[in-house]
């Protein structure tokens, strides 16, 4: 199970979360930095977080990264560079469109 996950730990974060006119966001920060690589995971514990039009509000939970090993971590950055050649694939002709 090396090569697919490697290791998991529990972090601190900080949630904020903002729904008016001129935001709609929710952005995760985990306590020290963490780095996050291709194929990791981040699930943060607690109830879903509804707030109203108009708000915004900042929460302290906990969350678990899941570190993904070299082979997941492979495959993740192979497939992504086919996606992103997806947006590559232009035409350019000499003649008009009609």
């Amino acid at each position: 199970m090396g090569l697919l996950r490697n290791e998991s730990f529990d972090t601190g974060c900080r949630i904020e979360v903002e729904q008016s006119e001129e935001h709609f966001h929710a952005h995760v920060e985990l306590d020290g930095n963490v780095p996050i690589g291709p194929g990791d995971r981040v699930c943060v514990h607690g109830a879903p977080i509804s707030i109203p039009f108009g708000g915004s509000a900042v929460y302290e939970r906990t969350a678990t990264v899941e570190r993904a090993g070299p082979l997941v971590r492979a495959w993740i950055k192979l497939a992504s560079y086919f996606d992103l050649a997806e947006l590559y694939e232009v035409s350019f002709t000499p003649r008009r469109l009609r």
